[in-house]
């Protein structure tokens, strides 16, 4: 089973950026469970909304955005790394949320393992 953790979480003014980090461990090269075999996302819920799928990328490195942040937010994968990353810009005080990694093998239809989450706030 592999383990997610968060970073790169904080505080920032609208207009500025912010990275977001989620270290993977506890897969295994060569093996069903390879790294090569997980896709990821990035996902957030502010307080009283429902929680949302920001960005998705796949292991073959497709992604995809939900519209309030196209051309805002871009997720990224290094293998080499095991490392997933959500660089934020042109910050927005709605984007204000609890942002969480989850994973999944890319054959099934829901995230399955996810990491204890990091918060971005967005100061007008």
């Amino acid at each position: 089973q592999i383990r997610l953790v968060e970073s790169g979480g904080g505080s920032a003014q609208a207009g500025g950026s912010l990275i977001l980090s989620c270290e993977v461990s506890g897969y295994r090269y060569g093996s069903y469970n390879s790294y090569n075999s997980y896709c990821f996302a990035w996902f957030r819920q502010a307080p009283g909304k429902e929680r949302e799928a920001v960005a998705h990328i796949h292991s073959l490195g497709n992604t995809s955005y939900i519209d309030p942040v196209k051309g805002r937010f871009t997720i990224s994968n290094d293998n080499a790394k095991a490392t997933v990353y959500l660089q934020m810009n042109s910050l927005k005080p709605e984007d204000t949320a609890m942002y969480r990694c989850e994973a999944k093998k890319c054959w099934w239809p829901d995230y399955k393992y996810y990491g204890q989450g990091t918060q971005v706030t967005v100061s007008s």
